[in-house]
């Protein structure tokens, strides 16, 4: 397996996609757990840090600006990456605005430059997503998914646990200028990267470029059908959001110390996520997507009985240990076949806005839907509530035959007939 990734990262669109999303998830913490360190160690007010939380409105909302990107192409590098650069570019001046503020003084300045920064993330992650459905042909949406999401894995890293090691070292001002330097990754990979071949021609006029997507959606899926993918993109995960949603304060509640979370669910649960992510990656390409989506989504919802054993033992370490481990790993693999499943049901003449509405939707699930959770685990209590968890899994996997077929003649069969990377170099 390990010469099989080394030939992935030999292709010149796979080396190009962990830098990709190394810097499409840069800019994340830096308006949110990062910047709540800093405002904190200035001594903000709580009410303050907390309404901080409303300058990520944009990442909801980028559907609104996406037929931007699909319309019009800039004056350089194209379609995908000349948006790209800019977002990027963009990026690296309102970071560095960042460490120019002071929060003491100049709170209102601070929110306005966060607001900056979670706008052109949420470009750049439109044109990101938009990059990654044009490049990547279907047999080698697995792997494609599987890098990008590493490198978005190694940035809320570095913008996480580096950026707070640092801050003990540097001021905070000092940390965001370090953190927006690491935007050149993101620059130089869009430059380097290939341009994706655009077999149909841009939309015409904006009009066209808001209105035809769905029009196009809908003649492919056909009403019923398409109705009921979108439908399965709210369900798909909602099971395992609402568990993960409360499970810090159910880990704190049974008696683990803020300490213990921080380095188990922190640390092992985002390697174990990682290397979900990678595997899920690798199954993909040999299951295909059809049946990923099965297997994978009866593993996320499996992993939500390891909190209920948890619950009913008690504290106790090493089920804490294997539980985290568990979630997260099964998270990866569901989020692999899941982004891959988004991909396939875009059309590349208008994947910007197909793709930001379908990953608002699921925003949306993530965001909204399980905003009730601490009510119910309040009303219930912790087993019965990770054991309803696992029961709401259930939903989105029983429209599965509807749309993707164990056996379907579509996506899933295209998947099996090679590797990205490994089998031969993409020429472009």
């Amino acid at each position: 397996m390990f010469a099989d990734l080394l030939k992935v990262f030999q292709s010149r669109k796979m080396s190009a996609l962990i830098f990709l999303g190394f810097s499409s998830g840069l800019p994340l913490y830096l308006t949110s757990q990062t910047l709540q360190a800093w405002m904190t160690k200035e001594n903000i007010d709580l009410a303050a840090i907390g309404l901080f939380s409303l300058v990520g409105i944009p990442y909801s909302l980028k559907f609104l600006w996406a037929p931007i990107l699909d319309r019009f192409v800039p004056p350089f590098l194209g379609r995908r990456r000349g948006w790209l650069v800019i977002a990027q570019i963009g990026l690296f001046l309102a970071i560095t605005g960042m460490g120019l503020q002071d929060p003491r003084t100049a709170l209102v300045l601070l929110a306005i430059n966060a607001l900056f920064i979670a706008f052109f993330s949420a470009t750049q992650d439109i044109a990101a997503d938009a990059y990654r459905t044009d490049v990547l042909e279907i047999p080698e949406m697995g792997a494609g998914v599987a890098i990008f999401v590493l490198g978005y894995r190694l940035a809320l890293l570095t913008t996480g646990a580096l950026a707070l090691i640092l801050a003990d070292r540097f001021t905070w001002p000092q940390v965001y200028g370090i953190l927006a330097l690491l935007m050149f990754v993101g620059i130089i990979a869009s430059i380097l990267a290939p341009e994706p071949v655009l077999t149909n021609p841009p939309p015409t006029s904006l009009r066209s470029a808001i209105i035809d997507p769905f029009i196009d959606y809908f003649e492919r899926k056909k009403l019923f059908p398409g109705l009921m993918i979108l439908v399965f993109i709210v369900l798909y995960k909602l099971g395992d959001a609402i568990a993960n949603n409360m499970s810090t304060p159910f880990l704190l509640q049974i008696g683990f110390s803020q300490t213990d979370i921080g380095a188990i669910k922190g640390g092992m649960g985002l390697i174990a996520t990682i290397i979900g992510t990678l595997a899920g990656g690798v199954f993909l390409s040999k299951f295909g997507i059809n049946r990923s989506l099965w297997i994978f989504g009866g593993f996320q919802a499996i992993s939500n009985l390891a909190y209920l054993a948890l619950a009913n033992v008690g504290k106790n370490y090493p089920l804490m240990i294997l539980t985290i481990n568990i979630e997260n790993f099964c998270a990866g693999l569901g989020t692999a076949a899941f982004l891959a499943f988004f991909m396939s049901l875009c059309n590349k003449q208008f994947s910007a806005t197909q793709y930001a509405l379908l990953s608002s939707l699921y925003a949306f699930s993530q965001n909204i839907l399980v905003a009730p959770a601490g009510l119910i685990a309040k009303q219930t209590g912790w087993p019965l509530f990770f054991f309803l968890s696992f029961l709401i899994s259930f939903p989105g996997l029983a429209l599965l035959p509807i749309f993707a077929p164990w056996n379907g003649e579509n996506v899933s069969n295209s998947l099996t007939m090679k590797r990205p990377g490994l089998d031969d170099e993409d020429p472009r």
